[in-house]
């Protein structure tokens, strides 16, 4: 059952990032770079909740329990 979450986790956790990455590289992202000089709250928080969801996965599915 871990194991089934952890990998559920890793596979959130990479589609997060590929949706962060898309959407810092939107024009919405673009135009708030422009005048702000960060990406949007959006790509932001996809980027670092698919980095923490894929590192937690990756924790699960390497340390297997007793």
């Amino acid at each position: 059952m871990k194991s089934s979450i952890s990998l559920v986790l890793l596979v959130v956790g990479i589609m997060l990032i590929i949706f962060g990455i898309s959407a810092s590289d939107s024009l919405g992202s673009d135009l708030s770079r422009f005048f702000t000089g960060s990406p949007t709250d959006k790509a932001m928080w996809m980027l670092i909740g698919g980095v923490v969801c894929t590192v937690a996965g990756l924790a699960g599915v390497s340390f297997k329990s007793k």
